[in-house]
């Protein structure tokens, strides 16, 4: 058996180390131009999303597959991305991610004109591919993102820079559904994804300008094994995180998915207790705040991303508004953030990071039940409330995640931190989307025959099931009396209120795993274990 090497990490960064010369927070500024581009992508998507299912006759699978499929190929690839930058630069890698991301997201407004083109695709299948296309280049501009604010950035300096960057992404977040609501009413649903090619464009002439480039001096070469049985790893989980609720979670098609992922995880792990040069070095997860805080943004984006996902729909769906309207709703909680990083900073320095994310995810847990307790005819105060109070709950767990995942590594292995942090967080989201989705499709089924009463005699088995379908949507079919839009709607209420509770039940869990985070040691310095 192969012994750790352990190699001596520079006492300081040096000029091929730091990402950003003189000044750091120019670093910060490029690289945040670059993230706000994927920040507004994901939020004008879920603002986008009726609108093209109506217009591309999307059911709601293919909806989620508009969100998984992405969130699919950034868990697939995001470590190795990480790794990827720590070889061969991560401003290079960075400007990949930034062009590439860009020009998919530019292909996807032209999904329709592709489909013409190209014989047996259909415009959301090249929908569906291209954003696989965009979570690729988006896995390699996140991490290396991360990296070069790790590398900019002294230690006790960390905390700062990540409430700021926080708040930064609630500005993006903010002018999101704005933006998106605003292009999705006047214009067309496939300008949301114009809108990141002059984003993309500025963000390149930033990094060229701004950002020097750093790479690691102690990697060599990539472990193509351990990429490969990582990423089969992944690919298994996600699919099947994505696809049981469809095949059921005890269908044997799930199990040999399940049973494929234990077993590429478990032969990744034995080979990277042995690879010279491993794609993620195991002594990684010595340090107990990393490993705590991957599991934290895992939990964490499960509770947000899962519930959110059906805002859009209930804004748009149950309550009729305009895009733009939506936007306006969803405003709160993202304008929210950009009060709540710099704070969440700053209490991270003061209270570590113990106390402080444990109590944003109590706060979090508020906010949740709050949204759980919603009405149909919910007004814009009633639903600003939970949504300011769940920004002052997610930025502490999200800065302060982010800041133990990426500031306890060595900047040798910045670049794998940052994939890990982002790697937790679509996860999470992708089993929220899923399991949350099960548990309101399910929720449905049990609860609109009730809502119908005698109607639901009149109708052929699979004529309710197309109402169970629309109910997902919270849109009724056009043509029907208003009492079954009526059942409909509250059947998706009663769904997305058992949603809400199932992420308020994890957020207190979660806390409590919080109170063991401790904050650990920023290695500068002293001996990094690379295999």
């Amino acid at each position: 058996m192969a012994h750790a090497k352990a190699v001596d990490a520079p006492s300081s960064p040096g000029p091929a180390e730091r990402g950003g010369g003189g000044n750091p927070w120019l670093v910060l500024l490029a690289v945040s131009l670059g993230v706000i581009m994927v920040m507004l992508d994901g939020t004008v998507v879920g603002i986008a999303n009726p609108v093209i299912q109506v217009e591309l006759k999307a059911s709601l699978s293919d909806l989620q597959w508009v969100t998984s499929g992405y969130l699919l190929a950034l868990a697939v690839f995001l470590i190795t991305a990480g790794k990827l930058g720590d070889l061969f630069g991560h401003k290079r890698v960075f400007l990949i991610g930034v062009a590439g991301f860009a020009i998919s997201s530019v292909g996807i407004g032209f999904s329709a004109q592709l489909a013409d083109i190209i014989p047996g695709l259909s415009p959301v299948g090249a929908l569906i591919g291209l954003r696989v296309l965009q979570g690729l280049f988006g896995a390699l501009l996140q991490p290396a993102a991360l990296a070069l604010l790790r590398t900019a950035f002294p230690g006790e300096k960390l905390n700062q820079a990540m409430g700021a960057w926080g708040a930064i992404i609630g500005l993006s977040s903010a002018a999101g559904p704005i933006v998106g609501g605003l292009l999705v009413e006047k214009v067309s649903w496939q300008s949301v994804f114009f809108i990141n090619a002059p984003v993309g464009v500025v963000a390149l002439i930033m990094g060229f300008l701004l950002i020097k480039d750093n790479r690691s001096q102690t990697f060599a070469r990539i472990d193509w094994l351990g990429v490969v049985l990582l990423s089969g790893a992944m690919f298994s989980l996600v699919w099947t995180i994505i696809k049981a609720p469809e095949w059921g979670w005890g269908d044997s098609t799930t199990l040999t998915f399940v049973a494929t992922f234990v077993v590429l995880i478990g032969a990744f792990i034995f080979w990277q207790s042995r690879a010279k040069q491993p794609l993620v070095p195991l002594s990684l997860f010595a340090n107990p705040s990393i490993s705590i805080g991957t599991f934290l943004m895992m939990m964490v984006a499960f509770a947000m991303f899962g519930a959110m996902f059906f805002l859009g729909f209930f804004f748009q769906g149950v309550h009729g508004l305009t895009p733009l309207e939506a936007g306006l709703r969803m405003l709160p909680m993202s304008a929210g953030m950009i009060v709540a990083s710099p704070l969440a900073g700053m209490a991270l320095s003061r209270f570590g990071p113990r106390l402080t994310m444990a109590g944003g995810l109590l706060i979090t847990a508020v906010a949740m039940f709050l949204m759980s307790r919603l009405g149909i005819d919910a007004s814009f105060i009633e639903s600003a409330i939970p949504f300011v109070v769940l920004a002052f709950g997610l930025s502490p767990v999200f800065v302060g995640a982010t800041e133990i995942i990426v500031g306890n590594a060595p900047i040798q292995l910045s670049g794998v931190a940052g994939g890990l942090q982002q790697s937790a967080m679509q996860v999470g989201g992708a089993l929220g989307t899923a399991i949350l989705g099960a548990v309101m499709a399910g929720e449905i089924s049990d609860t609109l025959p009730g809502y119908l009463g005698p109607a639901a005699q009149a109708f052929a088995p699979a004529e309710l099931e197309g109402l169970e379908k629309a109910a997902a949507f919270g849109t009724a079919p056009p043509g029907l009396p208003e009492q079954i839009g009526d059942a409909i709607h509250l059947s998706f209420m009663d769904g997305m209120h058992l949603a809400f509770l199932v992420s308020t039940c994890i957020a207190v869990l979660t806390a409590v795993l919080a109170l063991f985070v401790k904050a650990g040691r920023k290695t500068e310095s002293g001996p990094v274990h690379v295999g």
